[in-house]
């Protein structure tokens, strides 16, 4: 099997932020796989036929007034994205107490020292999303606790709730990417109890967790928020991530109304990461 072709599209971004972060977002939206922040922005890489003339009219970002950006792109073979991660995947530290890192940096002496290989995947940790709900996993009890991570993308948090003593756990992402990689990872980190399976939120079935994570895009976590609370167990908890604090009303409404209690939010950048009790 031949190895997809993609596009590698280069942003420059004044002022970077919150824009670099907003432009990510709906770039991922569109369907671009992976990201590395630049000095003077953001590469985007997209496969090549994932991609169409129109790719970036839905990118509202690009036509604000508040930001000037500016970009250029050329076709890129794959392999080449493996030395573009290495040279720029830095490792990350949370709450001085779970490290993500690649598997060519250093161990960290923290008590939860995670090794991902994100490759095309979304989830090592660095965006404000990830590294919210790894803080919401760290805060919050999940010994034997069965856990659903919906968009799992690297399976850095289904990782992480198997070291905090969760079990068993289901890992579902619908990219195959993504699939993938979350299997790669979970052997690297020698996880026992994840089970990764690839398909949306109508592979869940009648099945019923204590803990349920999610950190998608605003739309699909409204699509399927009904899905979610039937699978949630009474008492189990219910943590949402990928959306902005503009969109915490629509978020928190949605949940209330089915009968979903509030109980905190993380904020970091704009971004926003929401915990409800059932």
């Amino acid at each position: 099997m031949s190895n997809p072709i993609y596009l590698g599209y280069y942003f420059k971004v004044e002022p970077q932020q919150p824009a670099v972060e907003i432009l990510i977002a709906e770039l991922g939206y569109a369907g671009f796989e992976s990201f590395v922040e630049t000095e003077e922005g953001v590469t985007a890489y997209i496969q090549k036929e994932e991609w169409n003339q129109s790719i970036l009219e839905d990118i509202q970002i690009l036509n604000s007034e508040e930001f000037k950006i500016t970009f250029t792109f050329e076709e890129i073979e794959q392999t080449n994205w493996n030395a573009e991660w290495e040279k720029n995947f830095k490792p990350i530290v949370v709450d001085d107490a779970c490290a993500v890192r690649a598997p060519f940096h250093e161990k960290f002496n923290v008590e939860y020292d995670i090794v991902i290989e994100p490759k095309m995947s979304f989830g090592t940790g660095h965006h404000e999303t990830t590294h919210m709900m790894i803080q919401h996993i760290l805060k919050n009890d999940f010994k034997d606790k069965s856990v659903l991570d919906m968009g799992c993308g690297t399976g850095v948090l289904a990782i992480l709730a198997e070291k905090k003593g969760a079990k068993p756990i289901d890992a579902v992402d619908y990219d195959n990417w993504c699939y993938l990689n979350s299997l790669e990872n979970v052997e690297r980190n020698n996880s026992q109890h994840i089970t990764v399976i690839e398909g949306d939120a109508s592979v869940l079935g009648k099945n019923k967790y204590d803990v349920i994570i999610a950190n998608i895009n605003r739309n699909i976590l409204l699509q399927d928020m009904a899905t979610y609370v039937s699978c949630l167990n009474k008492g189990g908890l219910l943590f949402l991530s990928g959306f902005y604090s503009d969109d915490i009303p629509i978020i928190q409404e949605a949940c209330e109304n089915l009968l979903l209690k509030f109980e905190e939010n993380f904020e970091r950048n704009n971004w926003v990461s929401l915990k409800f009790i059932n």
